[in-house]
Protein backbone atom coordinates (compact mmCIF):
# COMPACT_ATOMS: atom_id res chain seq x y z
CA UNK A 1 0.00 0.00 0.00
CA UNK A 2 2.89 2.34 0.81
CA UNK A 3 4.42 1.76 -2.66
CA UNK A 4 1.15 2.69 -4.37
CA UNK A 5 0.96 5.90 -2.35
CA UNK A 6 4.55 6.76 -3.30
CA UNK A 7 3.78 6.16 -7.00
CA UNK A 8 0.65 8.31 -6.73
CA UNK A 9 2.58 11.15 -5.10
CA UNK A 10 5.32 10.85 -7.72
CA UNK A 11 2.68 11.16 -10.45
CA UNK A 12 1.17 14.22 -8.79
CA UNK A 13 4.58 15.89 -8.46
CA UNK A 14 5.47 15.15 -12.10
CA UNK A 15 2.11 16.49 -13.26
CA UNK A 16 2.58 19.70 -11.28
CA UNK A 17 6.10 20.11 -12.68
CA UNK A 18 4.80 19.62 -16.20
CA UNK A 19 2.09 22.25 -15.68
CA UNK A 20 4.64 24.62 -14.16
CA UNK A 21 7.05 24.29 -17.10
CA UNK A 22 4.25 24.75 -19.65
CA UNK A 23 3.16 27.88 -17.80
CA UNK A 24 6.72 29.22 -17.82
CA UNK A 25 6.99 28.57 -21.58
CA UNK A 26 3.74 30.46 -22.14
CA UNK A 27 4.95 33.41 -20.07
CA UNK A 28 8.25 33.38 -21.95
CA UNK A 29 6.38 33.42 -25.27
CA UNK A 30 4.30 36.38 -24.14
CA UNK A 31 7.39 38.28 -23.06
CA UNK A 32 9.17 37.63 -26.37
CA UNK A 33 6.28 38.83 -28.54
CA UNK A 34 5.20 42.38 -27.70
CA UNK A 35 1.58 43.46 -27.62
CA UNK A 36 -0.11 44.11 -30.99
CA UNK A 37 -0.01 47.73 -32.04
CA UNK A 38 3.16 48.64 -30.21
CA UNK A 39 5.90 50.51 -32.05
CA UNK A 40 8.25 47.54 -32.00
CA UNK A 41 5.63 45.30 -33.59
CA UNK A 42 5.01 47.85 -36.35
CA UNK A 43 8.74 48.23 -37.04
CA UNK A 44 9.22 44.48 -37.12
CA UNK A 45 6.21 44.03 -39.42
CA UNK A 46 7.45 46.74 -41.79
CA UNK A 47 10.91 45.23 -41.87
CA UNK A 48 9.53 41.84 -42.87
CA UNK A 49 7.09 43.12 -45.52
CA UNK A 50 9.68 44.98 -47.59
CA UNK A 51 11.04 42.87 -50.41
CA UNK A 52 14.81 42.67 -50.69
CA UNK A 53 16.14 44.79 -53.53
CA UNK A 54 18.41 42.90 -55.90
CA UNK A 55 20.91 44.40 -58.28
CA UNK A 56 20.07 44.06 -61.97
CA UNK A 57 22.20 41.75 -64.04
CA UNK A 58 25.11 43.36 -65.81
CA UNK A 59 24.34 43.86 -69.53
CA UNK A 60 27.48 42.01 -70.66
CA UNK A 61 26.51 38.93 -68.63
CA UNK A 62 24.26 36.57 -70.51
CA UNK A 63 21.06 35.50 -68.78
CA UNK A 64 20.72 31.73 -68.83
Amino acid sequence: MKHILNLYLLGVVLTLLSVFFRLMESVEGLLESPLPGSTWTMRNHLAHTELPKTLPDHPSRGVQ
